[in-house]
């Protein structure tokens, strides 16, 4: 059995997955925080994006004495004072897409400049504290009304320009060639081997 062992402080099931194809062909036995009850939840008083991944990767690192993998993710708009930024997944009500997407599209309303960017920040942290933090970003714009049936939060109104596309028009594979965190784990793989 491999004692690589690291745990990815998150219960999303489709983040887990993403780590797990990255680092399993590495050599790495990768959990879910899902697998051990006992741990207590992490409050994410930070103020950015790196500050509550920090916070979340600390946390779990120090309650199971493991390595850890925490990220921290979100949709920047710049025109709106980067909103919803590290409220992402609560902008309008805790992990509701609909009204996430209701909110965002009423704040840029009358909005002439629609970029944003999604961005990633990982670190992950042994328990002795010593941490490696990476991060990944994706620029496009806000359109006025979604488009596409896959993806998941902000996903059907993120137009990349340069696939002509909606993050929720492409497929799993397309959008795991550009996403945020598909950026930062590619950076994560290429030092986490040295890190270690």
């Amino acid at each position: 059995m491999t004692n690589k062992v690291i745990v990815i402080a998150s219960q999303n099931a489709n983040k887990i997955r993403e780590f797990q194809e990255m680092l399993v062909p590495k050599g790495y036995e990768v959990h879910g925080a899902g697998d051990f009850e006992e741990l207590a939840p992490v409050v994410e008083t930070g103020q950015s994006f790196a500050e509550n991944a920090q916070i979340k990767a600390q946390a779990v690192s120090q309650q199971l004495q493991q390595p850890v993998i925490a990220d921290d993710s979100g949709l920047v708009v710049p025109a709106i004072n980067g909103e919803p930024g590290i409220y992402s997944a609560r902008y309008a009500g805790d992990h509701d897409d609909v009204a996430n997407n209701a909110k965002l599209l009423k704040k840029l309303a009358h909005a002439d400049d629609r970029n944003a960017y999604f961005h990633t920040t990982l670190v992950v942290m042994k328990p002795t504290g010593e941490s490696l933090a990476v991060s990944g970003t994706l620029a496009g714009e806000i359109l006025t009304e979604p488009r596409g049936q896959n993806g998941f939060g902000y996903d059907p109104l993120f137009f990349v320009p340069a696939k002509q596309k909606t993050l929720a028009e492409m497929s799993a594979a397309e959008k795991n060639e550009i996403s945020h965190r598909a950026q930062a784990l590619r950076k994560l793989a290429d030092k986490l081997d040295q890190w270690w």
